[in-house]
């Protein structure tokens, strides 16, 4: 655990993580914790159990065994709305934009989860194609301003422990661009993110420490200072 990890103690703690797609143990004692205003990253190849893992944590699994703290408090048992309302916000990989309210609509859809939510006219400010695409519906945005908005959505809500999954799968480089602009100011405003991520490059970037996945399991954690000393050993791990 990192010196500011212990300092700030735990936002989001799991221990032996068991979870289950129908008759499928994906997750298979998965262990982690990331603190307070902590950038952590889960890395690892395709079907690593990445997504699985932030499934878990939402409560959207068939089944999930072990422990899963959230802010000091157990919520294995918890069902999704229960932890949300803990103050924490899910960024899918799907994004899931509502496709026929428009953007403003979208915004303003989601319930506030806790005190400090961004006013739109902050939102506008953090992601400045949406204000200029405030009146279109979700179906004519473009991939970058739905994941955009899907960002927005939950900052909106007063969430502080943010779970975004591959938020820069598929987007142009200056989109990708902003999306780390928006990470890096929402760290600086004490957010915690768990961040899944394919792109590396991206995610060494903003992260202090990345874990690593494989088979359903963490099976390494890399600090951010170690990174350069220890890239033969990651670009093993994805396959780069």
């Amino acid at each position: 655990m990192s010196d500011s990890a212990q300092q700030n103690g735990s936002c989001l703690k799991i221990a032996d993580l068991h979870g289950l797609y129908g008759d499928s143990h994906v997750l298979q004692g998965v262990s982690l914790q990331i603190a307070r205003g902590e950038v952590v990253t889960i890395i690892g190849r395709n079907g690593a159990g990445k997504t699985t893992t932030l499934r878990a944590i939402m409560g959207l699994l068939d089944k999930r065994s072990g422990s899963i703290n959230v802010w000091g408090r157990e919520v294995i048992a918890d069902p999704p709305e229960r932890i949300a309302k803990l103050g924490v916000g899910y960024v899918p990989e799907e994004r899931g934009i509502y496709a026929t309210l428009d953007v403003t609509e979208n915004l303003l859809l989601p319930p506030r989860v806790g005190e400090g939510g961004m006013a739109l006219e902050e939102i506008f400010k953090l992601f400045p194609n949406l204000r200029e695409r405030r009146r279109s519906q979700g179906t004519r945005l473009s991939g970058g301003e739905q994941q955009m908005l899907a960002i927005a959505r939950v900052l909106r809500t007063g969430a502080r422990l943010f779970l975004l999954d591959e938020p820069t799968e598929g987007l142009a480089p200056v989109i990708v661009q902003q999306i780390r602009q928006a990470i890096e100011l929402m760290k600086q405003d004490g957010y915690t993110i768990l961040l899944v991520e394919q792109n590396f490059r991206f995610a060494q970037r903003l992260a202090d420490r990345h874990y690593v996945m494989e088979r359903g399991r963490i099976v390494d954690m890399i600090a951010r200072a170690d990174v350069a000393s220890q890239s033969a050993r990651i670009q093993a791990y994805l396959g780069i």
